[in-house]
């Protein structure tokens, strides 16, 4: 009886070897995970607190917790109102999102340095409000890039951009087309994307965001004039109408101590 079983167990062994096989590459294809933190501040000792905070204490202990590249981001149109910075941290493994906070309690350079930040008080807060998004990397662009750019970073022109669209279905056929087609132009006309991703968690969902870079306007212009030309040929096939319903630009620049 059971030799007549025999081929069954082999045919599913070999199965499972050649599953195997093939899904171990997915491990270090893996996609990335991204936080992006918005502080909302109003005035210089806010501004000021934040930045020395991130410059002394917050990016070197992600640094030695193994996150290589963060960035940090002001928008270049200056607001009285409020300021907002943006500060990317790119995690290769959700574990490792979720076992930053632990690391920096156990950091005692991170407390010490940063004391001035994490002891504030109730009526000294370093910022209004925290905002915190989460996102997920496209397949076809699984990992974040380094902008290889030649301008000094106070000439450099960011685009962080988000697309919103009226149903997560309809926002997955939006990120559906970028993962088929728009990538793949902005790669062709070098367009040196930081990061393309899904938004998992955030106050504007369901969205998509990515962020462009330039040697400045005049070179973010040239690109987009280019990018025109071949995403008419995209643009108007029927399986991608009424995708977006709103599009936020926001134009940023890194600072003196930002990463990326």
């Amino acid at each position: 009886m059971l030799n007549k079983y025999i081929p069954a167990y082999i045919k599913l062994s070999a199965f499972i070897i050649l599953f195997q096989i093939a899904t171990m590459g997915f491990a270090k294809s893996n996609p990335y995970l991204y936080q992006l933190k918005i502080y909302h501040l109003k005035g210089k000792a806010q501004q000021d607190m934040i930045d020395v905070y991130l410059q002394d204490a917050y990016i070197p202990a992600l640094h030695r917790a193994g996150i290589t590249a963060v960035g940090v981001f002001k928008p270049l149109a200056a607001d009285t109102a409020e300021q907002l910075i943006y500060v990317f941290v790119p995690f290769k493994k959700t574990s490792d999102f979720m076992e930053l906070d632990g690391k920096l309690i156990k950091d005692q350079q991170y407390q010490e340095t940063g004391k001035a930040y994490l002891n504030a008080v109730y009526n000294k807060a370093p910022y209004v409000r925290l905002e915190s998004v989460l996102l997920t990397a496209m397949k076809n662009a699984p990992e974040f890039y380094i902008p290889k750019l030649n301008a000094p970073k106070n000439e450099r022109v960011y685009e962080l951009r988000s697309y919103e669209s009226a149903t997560e279905n309809i926002s997955l056929n939006k990120i559906g087309m970028f993962n088929d087609a728009e990538i793949a132009i902005f790669s062709k006309l070098n367009f040196n994307a930081v990061f393309y991703a899904q938004v998992i968690s955030g106050s504007h969902m369901p969205n998509l965001m990515y962020l462009t870079t330039y040697e400045n306007k005049a070179d973010r212009d040239k690109h987009w004039a280019d990018f025109g030309i071949d995403y008419k040929k995209i643009s108007g096939l029927p399986q991608y109408q009424n995708n977006v319903s709103k599009v936020v630009s926001v134009f940023v620049r890194p600072t003196n101590y930002s990463d990326l």
